[in-house]
């Protein structure tokens, strides 16, 4: 795929853009974000999403194009667990509801600033070393491996190192104060607790970034999919943590589905790496590996579906009962 300088500077502008839209017209006066307007902004940035991938499919071909959905379909479905840990950070260092989407907003730039970099350090590995395929590959299967071993474990965003580092090296005031990011006490200057969650939002979704620009490359080896993939992932993950924010707890077999969709694709990436050595051994086409991701992602939800309706029927509770509910029980 063959793609100008003109080309990526168009594209980042277009993102920046994008962005530069949320947090002035959006975010400029602080608020509760409902339904409804989640909704309609979830919309808007599949929708941008999706005619983007309709561009590639008739400026590039199928090829690229089906490439191009099935890298977003797994970045996607990716970037729903990481709105897991997000509530939880949220939760944890107790923001306020009304600063929630500047929060998300910051942390989602800081984030795709820091995987263009992954991006271009992965780029430059898989076009200097074949063997980086079967690196990636590892990579995914153990994430997927200790996915499913710790799918029912809450990280805590307070073991974060570099939170841990910011956090010795800055004086942090106790309370919020608005949308400030820091203040001066007594003649000292002051960083308020809404910086550090910032921090932290951007910091946790560079782990993340650790397998899904992996299981992204193993989809498609183009630099310039695998960024916009990323950006259009993130750019639609704070309206679609406010839409999802009371629905997540329903998808109960999503870390089960996302763990073997990064062993498939780690397998694909072995494979890749193998039919380089040796072009007599198959890979994995891009359609039969849009045709599984789908397929599990279908499978997660109605799983889920018929087991909240049958826990339904039995009386039992989908998610773990709280320290109060089993006071109430007992």
């Amino acid at each position: 795929m063959e793609t100008s300088l003109a080309l990526w500077l168009v594209t980042i502008a277009g993102i920046v853009a994008l962005m530069a839209v949320d947090f002035f017209a959006i975010t400029r006066t602080p608020h509760e974000v409902k339904f409804k307007e989640a909704m309609w902004s979830s919309i808007f940035y599949v929708g941008v999403a999706i005619a983007f991938g309709v561009f590639i499919y008739l400026w590039q071909g199928s090829q690229y194009g089906t490439e191009y959905f099935a890298a977003y379909l797994v970045e996607k479905s990716l970037s729903v667990d990481n709105l897991f840990v997000f509530i939880i950070i949220l939760t944890q260092f107790s923001v306020p509801f009304n600063l929630h989407q500047r929060v998300l907003l910051v942390g989602v730039a800081l984030a795709i600033v820091l995987r263009g970099i992954f991006i271009a350090i992965g780029a430059s590995a898989l076009a200097l070393f074949s063997f980086t395929f079967a690196i990636f590959g590892a990579i995914l299967v153990w994430t997927g491996v200790q996915l499913m071993r710790h799918r029912n474990d809450e990280p805590d965003p307070r073991d974060n190192l570099l939170v841990r580092i910011v956090r010795k090296r800055y004086r942090f005031s106790e309370a919020y104060r608005g949308t400030s990011l820091f203040i001066t006490e007594n003649g000292l200057r002051y960083a308020t607790p809404l910086l550090l969650v910032m921090f932290a939002i951007g910091t946790t979704d560079l782990i993340f970034a650790l397998d899904s620009i992996p299981a992204t490359f193993g989809v498609t080896q183009e630099p310039y999919l695998v960024f916009t993939v990323n950006a259009f992932a993130l750019l639609g993950l704070r309206a679609l943590y406010f839409l999802l924010r009371g629905l997540l707890d329903k998808l109960i077999y999503l870390s089960l589905g996302l763990s073997i969709i990064l062993v498939f694709i780690g397998l694909k990436l072995f494979l890749t790496y193998f039919h380089e050595l040796n072009n007599s051994i198959p890979k994995i086409s891009t359609n039969a590996s849009l045709v599984v991701i789908t397929l599990v992602l279908v499978a997660v939800f109605m799983a889920s579906a018929v087991k909240i309706r049958s826990n339904r029927t039995t009386g039992d509770n989908a998610s773990p009962a709280t320290d109060d509910e089993v006071d109430e029980e007992s």
